[in-house]
């Protein structure tokens, strides 16, 4: 293993992946990242950290904050995921990924010592995170759950704050079949005397499970902002992020100096200083090509109240979706008189392009074209300039245009 290829081959291969087998990845306790982090030298234990857990918006919300402090002349450590073109973009400094001298270095120096461990693909860039931000002495870290909250490798650290953006259904095969379950596992990442910050669409059973949580834990619960802020990322849906963040930035202003200019300004520049990609990201404009890594219930709700700005347009939507989730009710907010290009996304988890169809059958137009870039091709060749072209219902799918088209 003496290049960075060589690492990454190592890494999504050797260990489980969620992203590549699901369920069979994930691993329900903190007993592997606790071992791994005791071998580094426990780096989690000296960062200031933001926590962020949710069923949809925690990345958005996360980058958003990262450009935010970043604005406010800070040294931000972002640990998301997952990653749109390499590997690298989950682990990132004021916009710069981790490079790739830190991963090789890291995995040859610890491969041995954590092979009784038998970590997760996962494991491993958690505890990478963590050893990264230490070294380079990041004034602040915001940390993404992985999935769920309670059981998530993440979950070793004790934050500044927690947030929860959204709950909705989603990866029900572990964190549970009811909102109920979801919330609790979500809550899992609420702290001891440690301020929690809630999106405005958490509620009912979801915010009863969280203000439950939260007062065993005398933990200070926070609604986020109802109206957001303007932001350089597309979507009506990102007000909701927005409002989280500047609740977020309001109770940070006691320990750190942020202005309201840092906050405007950390909020129109989010895709520049941290380079994230994929949320109602715009490609190109004639045709207009719109890709979004959405790929739950909750997402494809707003997915279908974007696309409704668009009814003046030919629509053609490339969909590919993972088989473990609900497809039935995503389907349900998917318009039925448009343009369907059905594909399969290079995971195991993807669902079969005929299986697919076989869901849609009250659908107008469907044609299936199961390798991405045969799909997206088509698509550029069929649509006119005035059309849209959207690619959604798989974070996987979105990753393999944006590699192979629309490379950063």
């Amino acid at each position: 293993m003496s290049n960075y290829q060589d690492i990454l081959e190592y890494l999504f291969n050797q260990f489980p992946q969620y992203q590549k087998i699901g369920k069979k990845a994930f691993k329900a306790d903190l007993t592997n990242i606790t071992s791994l982090c005791k071998i580094v030298g426990n780096p989690q234990t000296n960062l200031k950290c933001i926590h962020i857990a949710g069923t949809n918006g925690k990345g958005s919300t996360a980058h958003m904050l990262a450009s935010v402090l970043q604005e406010a002349g800070n040294k931000v450590g972002i640990f998301t995921s997952p990653h749109m073109e390499d590997f690298r973009e989950r682990i990132k400094i004021n916009g710069h990924e981790i490079s790739k001298k830190t991963v090789i270095e890291f995995v040859k120096q610890h491969k041995e010592s954590f092979k009784d461990v038998n970590p997760s693909f996962f494991e491993w860039t958690t505890v990478l995170s963590f050893y990264y931000f230490k070294q380079q002495k990041i004034d602040i870290a915001i940390i993404e759950t992985g999935l769920g909250g309670r059981l998530d490798s993440t979950n070793i650290i004790t934050p500044l704050l927690s947030i929860i953006s959204t709950i909705g259904k989603d990866h029900e095969n572990i964190l549970g079949n009811s909102i109920e379950e979801i919330a609790f596992e979500k809550a899992g990442i609420i702290k001891e005397n440690t301020p929690t910050i809630i999106g405005t669409q958490i509620t009912g059973d979801a915010l009863r499970i969280i203000e439950r949580v939260a007062k065993e834990r005398k933990s200070t619960l926070y609604i986020a902002d109802k109206y957001g802020l303007e932001t350089d990322l597309k979507g009506d849906f990102q007000k909701i992020n927005t409002g989280i963040v500047s609740k977020t930035i309001e109770l940070l202003k006691s320990s750190m100096t942020i202005s309201s200019i840092h906050l405007k300004k950390g909020l129109l520049n989010v895709s520049k200083n941290t380079s994230l990609r994929g949320r109602w990201e715009i490609l190109d404009t004639k045709p207009l090509i719109i890709a979004d890594i959405g790929h739950n219930v909750q997402a494809f709700k707003m997915i279908q109240h974007e696309l409704k700005k668009y009814s003046n347009k030919k629509i053609y939507l490339i969909l590919g979706i993972s088989d473990d989730k609900n497809i039935d009710q995503m389907l349900t907010f998917l318009p039925k008189n448009i343009n369907y290009i059905l594909t399969k996304p290079k995971t195991e988890r993807a669902i079969p392009t005929s299986k697919l169809k076989n869901k849609m059958k009250n659908f107008n137009s469907i044609l299936q074209i199961p390798d991405s870039n045969k799909a997206f091709t088509h698509a550029k060749k069929q649509a006119k300039e005035n059309d849209l072209i959207f690619i959604g219902g798989s974070a996987f799918l979105v990753a393999e245009i944006l590699s192979d088209f629309f490379p950063s």
